[in-house]
């Protein structure tokens, strides 16, 4: 593996230099006290003793970063670009020692700089270890592809993820555990070239298998919402989804055009996610109850001189996520802080 070298003064003092603007613009978004750096916003040639005020600054920052709030500013920041992304990247796969949060944020880097550099066309089953190793050849070097046998459950998760039909056949799979288990248990291994190469394909086709199926999903309710609509539903017992038990489909109309913005910024199977989850088997249950009343309850109420009526929730089984932080990476998954409901 030939990761650049930042031992010379003069690249270690430009990588500094480049983490000194996106560290203090992560600070300030996530109200993380720092104080300012003088070695790093000075312009003269640096010296040792800068270097080392520096790294020192940079050091600290990166114990009070949390693997969530980088996560949320790299995918949403505009200052972070395919540049930013290197750097850091490097900047972390440089240290001499590294830790658990180390770790996780080079799986992270990964994945992001992965997607970022990956054609459009790139089937989801198409991208294979030696088109992984290309792309992400910049800051790992030339890659021997092997498989190690603590790699090979990788693969056979990506085949499980491929055959998830939702997103609760996604997440009852475990395949985001799963996932996690298998970089846990790895250890220092997990920075051997072929290893990160192996997950950063993983964390990049579980992320597109995510987004597919979340949009799948989000479209599977807009047109139950719709039907129920036309059959002269106007509200729904949402109750096991968060929502009012008279939840006006007007409105749950507005909060999936919602999610489908806010769910390309961050996928997780935290709370957002459970609440999708359950409001299409909620959207579904009502479609079957509704169906199995044959219309007979819209006659009677059009008999009665009733308006457009409700319907209750019929008595589907309730589907739980657990909202832990469990996280792949591909992880971006994280426990978010966003709402449905005010």
């Amino acid at each position: 593996m030939t990761i650049p070298n930042v031992s010379d003064f003069t690249t270690a003092w430009r990588n500094l230099r480049s983490l000194y603007p996106l560290y203090g613009a992560l600070a300030r978004e996530f109200v993380i006290e720092m104080q300012s750096c003088r070695e790093l916003e000075q312009e003269d040639v640096p010296s040792a003793e800068s270097i080392a005020g520096g790294e020192k600054w940079v050091a600290e920052m990166d114990q009070k970063i949390q693997i969530h709030q980088l996560r949320q500013f790299l995918q949403t920041s505009t200052q972070v670009d395919e540049q930013a992304l290197r750097e850091l990247l490097i900047h972390h796969l440089n240290k001499t020692q590294r830790t658990d949060h180390d770790r996780d944020k080079v799986d992270f880097l990964l994945v992001q700089l992965f997607s970022q550099c990956a054609p459009s066309d790139f089937a989801d089953s198409g991208v294979d270890m030696t088109e992984a190793a290309k792309l992400l050849e910049p800051v790992l070097g030339a890659v021997e592809i092997s498989t190690p046998e603590w790699l090979t459950g990788l693969d056979d998760l990506l085949a499980n993820a491929n055959r998830a039909k939702d997103l609760k056949a996604l997440f009852t799979s475990r395949i985001i555990e799963r996932g996690r288990e298998i970089k846990i248990s790895c250890g220092e291994k997990f920075f051997e070239p072929v290893a990160m190469v192996a997950f950063a394909r993983f964390g990049f086709l579980v992320r597109r298998a995510f987004f597919r199926l979340m949009h799948q999903d989000l479209n599977a309710i807009l047109d139950g919402l719709r039907e129920l609509e036309s059959r002269g539903v106007t509200t729904l017992d949402c109750r096991k989804a968060q929502f009012a038990a008279d939840e006006p489909i007007s409105r749950l109309r507005m909060i999936c055009q919602s999610w489908k913005v806010m769910f390309h910024a961050e996928y997780s199977s935290g709370q957002p996610l459970c609440i999708l989850v359950d409001l299409r088997t909620a959207v579904e249950a009502a479609l079957l109850h509704n169906a199995r009343l044959g219309g007979s309850q819209k006659a009677k109420a059009a008999e009665a001189g009733v308006g457009p009526f409700s319907i209750a929730s019929a008595d589907a089984p309730e589907f739980e996520v657990s909202g832990g932080s469990a996280t792949w990476d591909g992880e971006a998954v994280r426990d978010s802080g966003a709402t449905s409901r005010k």
